[in-house]
């Protein structure tokens, strides 16, 4: 799986870094990116649920 955040839509709730900091951060001005966007297999769950969970769906996933 693959995962970016969309910098346009992003609000910087910091939900996706609460549930995955594995996967999520927040750059300086407090928006999230992802440090790395091929994500293993054991996060996947949880990358799903910070997703399902972006108040803005901003995360996308292929």
């Amino acid at each position: 799986m693959r995962v970016w955040v969309d910098d346009q839509r992003c609000r910087g709730h910091g939900v996706c870094v609460t549930l995955c900091p594995q996967v999520f951060s927040l750059t300086d001005d407090g928006y999230a990116v992802t440090t790395d966007t091929d994500v293993p297999a054991e996060l996947e769950a949880a990358v799903g649920e910070a997703i399902d969970s972006c108040p803005e769906q901003a995360i996308s996933k292929t």
